[in-house]
């Protein structure tokens, strides 16, 4: 009896452990924000007769369709995954679910999230959500090992959730949802090259021709997180301009791009591990406190 419980109990755990490679496999804390970027343009786009449930429907698809994205790419990426320390615990990189089983998850949960858009929602998101998927997989992970500028091909797909949740809202791809999207397009790139250099020896392992690999001293890295959070700073206003938010969102959106410009103007002087990290974590608050601001000024002017 013993013997059996002890069997039972270890067939428990294993299946416990594979539900957990799964749920990986989507990269949930990844998608945080992209289901935030989703949520904060619903709610910008929303009309008075919008529900809850359209809500639910509009993240529940984008979820599924993030995630199933998520899994593709590390199915693709399990062999440079392998080759970097952060990655390399990965369920695919350490052979823990086979290419069937990561393959057929990712492309199951891409056609469930789209079907949930298209069904409940409208088809116009669901086909962004797809566009969004294919740029992703087809667009950004190969250009991963071929090119610096693969970090710009990623902020695609990266900020294509706020069209998303807009044409979830709305059912159309009006410029206001468009202004969300070059937000995040921008707000990425100094995001990304703090990471880019905060792991840059790890993406030189793996054969990542990042733009801290190919020019280490890092002088260009600095200087480009400086240009795009210049650019990001005028893009933040935009919202004001096209209607979506009052002159007290400007004033928030300006003081917020002020703090991360003076983060990446330290990052790019300093260059050190300390400078990014300050950077890449003043980023990931950036966001958020904008999109808040945003969504708090248009439901109460």
């Amino acid at each position: 009896m013993a013997h059996t419980a002890d069997l039972a109990s270890a067939a428990g755990v294993k299946a416990h452990s594979r539900i957990g490679d799964f749920v990986t496999l989507t990269k949930p804390r990844l998608n945080f924000l992209v289901l935030l970027t989703t949520a904060a343009a619903f709610a910008l786009g929303a009309r008075p007769d919008a529900t809850l449930l359209d809500l639910v429907h509009t993240l529940l698809g984008t979820f599924l369709v993030a995630g199933g994205s998520a899994a593709i790419n590390q199915v693709w990426e399990r062999r440079t995954d392998r080759l970097m320390r952060r990655t390399q615990h990965r369920p695919m990189a350490d052979r823990r679910l086979s290419v069937t089983e990561g393959t057929a998850f990712g492309i199951l949960l891409t056609i469930a999230g789209a079907a949930e858009l298209a069904y409940f929602i409208n088809p116009l998101s669901s086909m962004v959500a797809l566009l969004t998927t294919a740029s992703y997989v087809f667009f950004y992970t190969p250009l991963k090992l071929r090119t610096s500028l693969s970090t710009i091909a990623g902020a695609v797909p990266g900020a294509l959730p706020a069209v998303i949740g807009w044409a979830a809202a709305t059912d159309t791809l009006s410029i206001e949802g468009w202004v969300l999207f070059g937000i995040v397009f921008m707000w990425q790139m100094p995001h990304f090259l703090a990471i880019a250099w905060m792991y840059r020896d790890e993406y030189a392992r793996a054969g990542m021709p990042l733009l801290p690999v190919i020019e280490p001293d890092g002088r260009s890295t600095g200087r480009q997180a400086v240009l795009y959070t210049a650019a990001l700073i005028p893009l933040s206003m935009m919202p004001t301009g096209v209607g979506l938010a009052t002159a007290y969102y400007l004033v928030g959106a300006i003081a917020l791009g002020a703090i991360l410009m003076m983060l990446s103007l330290e990052f790019s002087v300093k260059r050190n591990l300390q400078t990014a990290r300050r950077l890449f974590f003043g980023s990931i608050i950036y966001l958020p406190l904008l999109w808040a601001l945003l969504v708090f000024d248009h439901r109460t002017r």
